[in-house]
């Protein structure tokens, strides 16, 4: 299957300063050595606790971060070697949600003007086009004209995420990246989204870097996982065989983390110990030993590289080497 996004070997470190003159102290390393492809109108996810830089992997590969190192391929091309207005230019083709529906709306700014400014940015529409294309949009996310001249404040959480999703999708993405589109929504509200998003995705091809730590969300509308842990790649597997082929111990206590609704059908669950470690300062060998119930000597002297251990799962664990 032909990939539109390939990510290899990508890096992203953050300076850290100290004194009155701001000199160099070292290096947060937010994305290390993190690589994966997503095919056209499929989704891959990436998953793991707070800080373990997804957000920063999605930022990075729209360039709304400049990456430390490592290469991404979209359609073809090579957008790091894109000039600013070629950049620009190719943003129309990939687009992003922000987590915060009301955070990522000005507040100040109708929904008329908010999605129009996208149209205004990377299409030469008249404005009677503009205005047809965004009454089009709006519609197609369950919103309608009736919504053209109100302000963010006068939606629910649920209709600022649609306005956003529609802001995003006025200008005919073939990519989305979706930082964490859901979570700070209802439950109810965040099926209605989720099962949104689904349905665009097939009618209109659009791929999705999905980021999220609600691995229920995940399994539902991903086709592979990329779990995190500190900035490193720990595993890679189909969505549709999380819960039973997962192996790494950080990927199964995730797992084991998922509530169950079924109180006659409890599972036991992985508690990790200790606290993420600082990523200025990442532990030798195999970052997640720190906490790792299942830790061996050669964890600690040695990084395991992430192999194939089946079809379409990779693996970065010396205990299943």
């Amino acid at each position: 299957m032909t990939s539109l996004l390939k990510v290899t070997g990508l890096k992203k470190y953050f300076p850290l300063t100290e004194g009155l003159l701001q000199r160099p102290s070292g290096f947060v390393q937010a994305v290390e050595d993190v690589s994966f492809e997503i095919p056209k109108g499929k989704t891959v996810a990436l998953v793991g606790e707070s800080g373990c830089g997804k957000t920063t992997v999605g930022r990075s590969i729209l360039r709304l971060l400049e990456p430390t190192a490592g290469q991404i391929i979209f359609d073809g091309e090579d957008i790091q070697s894109f000039s600013a207005d070629r950049l620009q230019s190719w943003r129309k083709k990939a687009q992003m949600i922000f987590q915060d529906p009301y955070g990522s709306l000005n507040p100040r700014m109708r929904v008329r003007k908010t999605i129009e400014e996208a149209l205004l940015l990377h299409h030469r529409l008249s404005a009677k086009n503009r205005e047809s294309r965004v009454l089009e949009v709006l519609e197609i996310v369950g919103l309608g004209k009736e919504d053209l001249d109100k302000f963010p404040h006068e939606f629910s959480g649920g209709q600022r995420q649609r306005v956003g999703i529609a802001r995003a999708l006025a200008v005919e993405p073939k990519m989305i990246v979706a930082d964490e589109p859901v979570s700070a929504l209802d439950v109810s509200i965040q099926a209605q989204i989720i099962n949104l998003l689904k349905d665009l995705q097939k009618q209109f091809q659009i791929a999705f870097l999905f980021i999220s730590h609600d691995l229920r969300v995940v399994e539902f509308f991903s086709d592979e996982v990329v779990v995190m842990y500190l900035g490193r790649v720990m595993e890679k597997l189909p969505a549709s065989s999380l819960r039973e082929n997962a192996r790494h111990p950080y990927t199964r206590a995730l797992i084991s983390s998922v509530p169950v609704l079924d109180p006659e059908h409890s599972k036991k669950r992985i508690l990790l110990t200790g606290e993420v470690p600082d990523p200025s300062q990442p532990p030798s060998g195999c970052v997640f030993r720190t906490r790792c119930p299942l830790a061996i000597e050669q964890c600690s002297a040695e990084a395991p590289s992430l192999r194939e251990v089946a079809p379409g799962h990779c693996l970065a664990c010396h205990l299943d080497a």
